[in-house]
């Protein structure tokens, strides 16, 4: 055998080594790349909304009487929807003084288009639900009379 041959004869393993080592490295890269992927779509894409709660029982407070600008009055009925997470009975006196106080000295003709009732209403339900710590998702206006 002439030194060329001999050469190629050489050669041909440390190229076949170095290929496997190549795809050796290539394969873990891949494999890395794709394992760093789907952790990160799971941190930043996974939901960081709570969930929403359930309802729960509805408890119907009693009427009350507001009264409004120029001798006028309200007269109020509210319902408050709980969360299934409450167990026991809400007390609605945090609720009927909130409403008092969101109601109080406004004039009838404030009250009369759908638009500030509904604004009113959505202040009132932000302020109850921070009274009930959350406990309480909406409230029901089942009556709602000015004179």
């Amino acid at each position: 055998m002439s030194k060329d041959e001999k050469k190629k004869d050489d050669a041909k393993p440390e190229e076949g080594g170095k290929k496997s080592k190549k795809k050796l490295l290539l394969i873990v890269a891949l494999v890395v790349l794709l394992a760093g992927g789907g952790g990160a779509y799971f941190f930043l894409f996974s939901s960081s909304e709570p969930a929403a709660p359930k309802p729960g029982t509805v408890v119907a407070l009693d009427a009350i009487t507001v009264n409004l600008t120029d001798g006028h009055y309200l007269k109020l009925k509210l319902a408050l929807q709980a969360t299934a997470d409450v167990t026991e009975k809400l007390d609605g006196s945090k609720a009927l003084d909130l409403a008092v106080t969101q109601f109080s000295n406004r004039t009838v003709a404030e009250l009369s288009s759908n638009e500030t009732r509904e604004a009113q209403k959505t202040e009132l339900q932000e302020k109850i639900g921070k009274a009930y710590d959350e406990e309480v998702m909406g409230i029901y206006f089942t009556e709602f009379v000015m004179q």
